[in-house]
């Protein structure tokens, strides 16, 4: 027991000691640190490692702007290169040399002379090229002589020079070897280019294809109201997502295509989608536009008696809130005949000009007057037919109307 609490005693002066000598050897270690920090050699090497720490990006504005000073000057030789020598520069002639030495002229020096490692500075006399130098009589006359030579007998035989101003050579011509093909065929197929090559090579002269006011309007005639009259109407979205349509413009047309009413009505509801794209409908129109009452009335007026021509006409009654008899409607998406010729159970008015009468329509934003120009346009074609097959048609009607009644009678009793 007594060893046991002598070493129990001997333990904390153990580690005191311990203790004492990690303080000796961490003061030593921090003097010989302190001790090579303020070494020269070793200073040095720290204060060339900061300078050459990388540059940060610039932050602040003028920091900015100094860089970009620098890289200015850095550029300057770059964006303005030396004007490069001409060739009577690099090579002088030798009729020259010999006359620059005759007349004694001092040769500049190739390289500018230094003093003490620096470049002294040369005058302007000094620093002249042989080229700048006023030329002798002797070369002006040997050039004269030249030039009499060239202007006489050098003239045909040089070639012609190229045009300036950077003009590209002609694209080649499309060998088309076709013979017997339309030209329009072949235009539709290989491009506009190719359709004329074709058409010069058949010895076809191309003739503009005409407007469409020229086709669908005919000229010095009647302006005012005919039996016949042709109606197109353009609507604007109302409601959610504009999905429901309301009356925004209507556009009457007489037999000859002239305009007899055109009105902008101004909308009962907020509008909610215009469809400028293919109504042609802006804020500004329909917004000093015409009641709709108003334009309803007129329109009614115009329309009692008449025959009413239109493209999918029973749109635009719906939208009008008005009815007309089907005896006096001539529907052009309807007619059994343009049916056939376009091959479309519905044609569009656009497919129907276009096959039918060879003019372009809606092209880009429809017009209600262009609409109902083009819808009477293409009734007066087949006016003679039409109107042949409306009155067979109700003649056949009224004839079996008049004869059933007469069947169904019975015989008198005897």
């Amino acid at each position: 027991m007594a060893k046991a609490k002598v070493k129990q005693d001997q333990s904390p002066s153990g580690s005191a000691l311990g203790k004492a000598a990690d303080s000796q050897k961490q003061t030593k270690k921090q003097k010989k640190k302190k001790f090579w920090k303020n070494h020269p050699k070793i200073a040095g090497k720290t204060s060339e490692a900061k300078t050459l720490s990388p540059l940060l990006p610039p932050k602040q504005p003028q920091e900015f702007s100094s860089n970009w000073k620098a890289l200015q000057e850095l550029l300057k030789p770059k964006l303005n290169p030396a004007a490069p020598a001409t060739p009577s520069e690099k090579f002088p002639k030798k009729d020259q040399k010999v006359s620059e030495k005759k007349n004694g002229d001092p040769e500049p020096p190739k390289s500018t002379p230094k003093i003490n490692g620096g470049i002294t500075s040369v005058t302007p006399k000094e620093a002249k090229a042989p080229s700048q130098a006023p030329p002798t009589k002797a070369v002006e006359v040997k050039k004269e002589k030249k030039r009499k030579i060239k202007a006489e007998g050098t003239e045909q035989s040089d070639p012609p020079k190229k045009p300036q101003g950077g003009t590209q050579p002609e694209p080649p011509k499309v060998d088309i070897w076709f013979d017997d093909v339309d030209p329009d065929d072949i235009e539709a197929a290989l491009g506009p280019e190719a359709g004329r090559i074709a058409r010069e090579m058949q010895g076809v002269t191309e003739t503009a294809p005409p407007t469409a006011e020229k086709v669908l309007v005919k000229e010095k005639a009647f302006e005012g109201l005919t039996r016949t009259v042709a109606m197109d109407c353009e609507m604007v979205g109302v409601g959610l997502d504009g999905e429901e349509s309301m009356l925004a413009r209507v556009s009457i047309v007489n037999l000859f295509g002239k305009c007899v009413y055109d009105k902008y009505v101004r909308p009962t509801e907020r509008v909610t989608d215009y469809r400028t794209a293919v109504s042609g409908i802006r804020p500004d129109d329909i917004k000093n536009g015409e009641a709709f009452k108003d334009v309803q009335a007129e329109v009614a007026e115009i329309l009692r008696g008449r025959t009413l021509v239109g493209h999918a006409v029973h749109n635009d009654l719906k939208i009008l809130f008005l009815d007309h008899p089907k005896k006096a409607i001539r529907d052009t998406q309807k007619y059994k005949p343009f049916k056939e010729k376009v091959k479309s159970g519905r044609p569009s008015l656009k497919l129907l000009c276009e096959k039918i009468l060879n003019v372009k329509v809606q092209t880009g934003e429809h017009c209600s007057v262009q609409d109902a120009q083009a819808a009477m346009r293409l009734y007066t074609m087949e006016k003679k037919c039409w109107e042949a097959a409306i009155k067979a048609k109700y003649a056949g009607v009224t004839a079996a109307k008049a004869k059933g009644p007469q069947k169904d009678k019975q015989p008198p009793a005897q």
